[in-house]
C-alpha cells in the first residue's frame, strides 16, 4: 500500500508509544458533548465533566420532564461560573422514536422460542406475552419475517436487557412475533427498532416543540440535535419553526442520521443542516453490522469537505460499567479522529454510567494521542483539491493562514470574527495547532431595544475541532481602525499566554478584518 494513503503521519518509532501522554491546558482539539442525567447532574459531577474537557452538555428529552432538565441546567450554570469554563448546549429531540409503554416498570422477562404481541392499545398491561407500544401503524409497517429489535433506552448492546424479535403474523392491529434470544427487560424506558421500515410520524412532534418552545426558548439553546432526521425537508422545518421563536433563529440544527432513510438522504440533509450526528447505536442496527463504518467514513468525510461538524456517537458503552474501555472501543475512539470527526458524543456513558467523570478524561486523551498523529498535509492538500478553483475570498483567506501558521511553527491561529464563520473556515483545514476565535459582538436592535450578538457564535464553536472561543469587549469592533483591533490581539494573547497556549518568542498568526481587507499576518512575540 502507498505511503500517501495512510492516515497516519510516518514513520513512528515505537518506542515514542511508550513516552507518558502531556497534561496539557487544552486536553484536545477534539470536542466532548456530555448527556447529562441521573448519575451527572450535581454541580459537583458536572464541573469535574468540565475540567475533564466536556464542552457541550447534552439534555436528552427522550426521559425526564421539563422541570427535571431545568434544575439539571440550573447546575450546569453554577458549574459554568466556578469552573470558568464555557459550555454549550444542545436539546435533543425525542422524534418518531418507538417505545414499549410499561407503565408499572415491573421487569418482564422473555424466553427464547416462544411468541409475544406487540399490541398499539397502550392501556394494557405489559407482560412477558403482551408489550403494548406508542404506535398504531406497526401492523401496515411490517411483513412476516422482518426483524424488531427492543432494548432498554440507550441500551449498549452487551446487556441481557435487548431481545431480538421476529415478525410471525400480523393480526388487525396487533403483530404476533417470534422470540429470538431469552433477555429480561429491566428499566422505564425501551425503544423498538425495526429495520429499514418507513414510520409515518413526524420528525418533531408536538411534544418536542412544545419543549422547545418553552425549555428551550428560555434556555436560549445552542444546539438542536434533531433525532430521526430523514429529509432536508425535516431540517427545513424544523428551521421555520426555531425562526419564530425569539433568540432561537440563532440556534444551529445538528441532523441526526438514524435510519436507512436518513442515510439515503444524506447529501441533501447535509446541505441544509450546520452540522451532523452519526447515531450509530440506531444505524447499527438499520444497517448490516459490516457497513456501519464505510457510513461512517463516508459521511464523516462529507461533513468535513462542507465544513459543517461531524460528531459520533456510542464509542464506548462498556465504561457505562467499567472503568476502563475495551481495546476495541480505544480503538474506535482513535479512528474516529483519523476518520475527521469534530466530537465525540457520549451518551449511556455519561447519562447513567458509574463514571462520567472518568469516561471524559480518557475519551479526551485517546482523542489528543490521535491528533498528533494525524495526517495534516494529505488532509490539506485533499480539502484544498475537493474546494477548487477559484476559491471564495474568505477560504482563500482561511487555508492560506493555516498554511501559513503550519510553515512557520506557530503555536496558536488567533481569528477575529463577528458570524463565527471565518473561524469555522479555518478549523474545516484541520490546523495542528488550536484557533483562538475572537468573537467580536456586533450591536443589534429589534426597534425596541439594543443588544449585541456573539455570545451563541461563541458557543457554537465549542463543537468544532480546534476552535477555542472568547468573547471580545464590545468596544473593540473586529472592522475598526488598526488601533483598537491591536488592544484586542493583546487581551487574546494574554489569554493564550494564561493558559499556556503560547509563550514568549512564539509565532502567532492572525486573521482578521481591517477596513473591508480580510489580513493574514505572522507575529513574533517579545518576551
Amino acid at each position: 500500500m502507498h505511503s500517501t494513503h495512510l492516515l497516519l503521519e510516518e514513520p513512528i518509532r515505537m518506542a515514542s508509544i511508550l513516552e507518558p501522554s502531556k497534561p496539557s491546558f487544552f486536553p484536545a482539539m477534539t470536542k466532548i458533548v456530555g448527556t447529562l442525567g441521573p448519575k451527572s447532574r450535581s454541580v459537583e459531577v458536572i464541573s469535574a465533566c468540565l475540567n475533564a474537557g466536556m464542552s457541550v452538555a447534552r439534555f436528552d428529552f427522550s426521559w425526564g420532564d421539563v422541570d427535571y432538565h431545568q434544575e439539571t441546567l440550573e447546575n450546569l450554570k453554577a458549574a459554568i461560573k466556578s469552573t470558568k469554563k464555557l459550555c454549550a448546549v444542545m436539546l435533543d429531540t425525542v422524534g418518531p422514536e418507538l417505545q414499549v409503554v410499561n407503565k408499572s416498570e415491573k421487569a418482564i422477562s422473555l424466553e427464547a422460542d416462544t411468541l409475544v404481541v406487540l399490541t398499539p392499545d397502550q392501556e394494557q398491561e405489559a407482560s412477558s406475552q403482551l408489550l403494548p407500544i406508542n404506535f398504531s401503524n406497526l401492523s401496515k409497517a411490517v411483513k412476516p419475517g422482518d426483524t424488531i429489535f427492543i432494548g432498554q433506552y440507550l441500551f449498549t448492546g452487551s446487556e441481557t436487557t435487548s431481545v431480538w424479535l421476529e415478525v410471525a403474523e400480523l393480526k388487525g392491529d396487533d403483530v404476533v412475533c417470534k422470540i429470538k434470544n431469552t433477555a429480561t427487560l429491566a428499566g422505564s424506558l425501551f425503544t423498538l427498532h425495526i429495520s429499514q421500515i418507513h414510520v409515518e410520524l413526524p420528525t418533531l412532534t408536538e411534544a418536542d416543540k412544545s419543549v422547545i418552545s418553552t425549555w428551550g426558548v428560555r434556555n436560549k439553546i445552542d444546539f438542536l440535535s434533531l433525532s430521526y432526521t430523514r429529509h432536508a425537508e425535516d431540517v427545513r422545518q424544523a428551521r421555520i419553526f426555531l425562526s419564530k421563536l425569539g433568540d432561537l433563529y440563532q440556534t444551529q440544527i445538528f441532523a441526526k442520521i438514524e435510519n436507512v432513510e436518513g442515510l439515503t438522504h444524506f447529501d441533501e440533509i447535509l446541505q441544509e443542516a450546520d452540522g451532523v450526528i452519526l447515531s450509530r447505536g440506531n444505524l447499527g442496527i438499520d444497517l448490516p453490522p459490516e457497513k456501519v463504518f464505510l457510513f461512517q467514513k463516508a459521511a464523516v468525510y462529507k461533513c468535513n469537505m462542507a465544513g459543517k461538524p461531524a460528531v459520533v456517537t456510542r464509542v464506548v458503552d462498556s465504561m457505562t460499567d467499567n472503568l476502563r474501555p475495551t481495546r476495541a472501543e480505544a480503538t474506535d475512539v482513535a479512528n474516529a479522529i483519523l476518520d475527521g470527526s469534530d466530537a465525540i458524543l457520549l451518551g449511556a456513558e455519561t447519562l447513567r454510567g458509574l463514571y462520567p467523570v472518568e469516561t471524559i478524561s480518557i475519551v479526551g486523551r485517546i482523542c489528543y494521542e490521535a491528533e498528533k498523529v494525524f495526517n495534516q498535509d494529505l488532509y490539506f492538500k485533499k480539502t484544498v483539491k475537493y474546494v477548487g478553483e477559484p476559491m471564495t475570498h474568505l477560504e482563500s483567506i482561511a487555508s492560506s493562514a493555516v498554511r501559513a501558521a503550519i510553515k512557520v511553527k506557530a503555536s496558536v491561529i488567533i481569528c477575529f470574527t463577528s458570524s463565527g464563520r471565518a473561524a469555522r473556515l479555518i478549523a474545516k483545514y484541520r490546523p495542528t495547532m488550536p484557533v483562538l476565535s475572537v468573537v467580536i459582538p456586533r450591536l443589534k436592535t429589534n426597534q425596541l431595544r439594543w443588544s449585541f450578538s456573539g455570545a451563541f457564535e461563541a458557543r457554537q464553536s465549542l463543537i468544532v475541532r480546534g476552535l477555542f472561543p472568547m468573547l471580545a469587549d464590545p468596544r473593540h469592533p473586529a472592522e475598526s481602525t488598526n488601533a483598537t483591533n491591536e488592544s484586542v490581539l493583546k487581551v487574546a494573547l494574554d489569554h493564550g499566554k494564561a493558559s499556556g497556549l503560547i509563550k514568549s518568542h512564539d509565532r502567532v498568526v492572525v486573521c482578521q478584518k481591517v477596513g473591508d481587507a480580510s489580513v493574514v499576518k505572522i507575529i513574533e512575540l517579545e518576551d
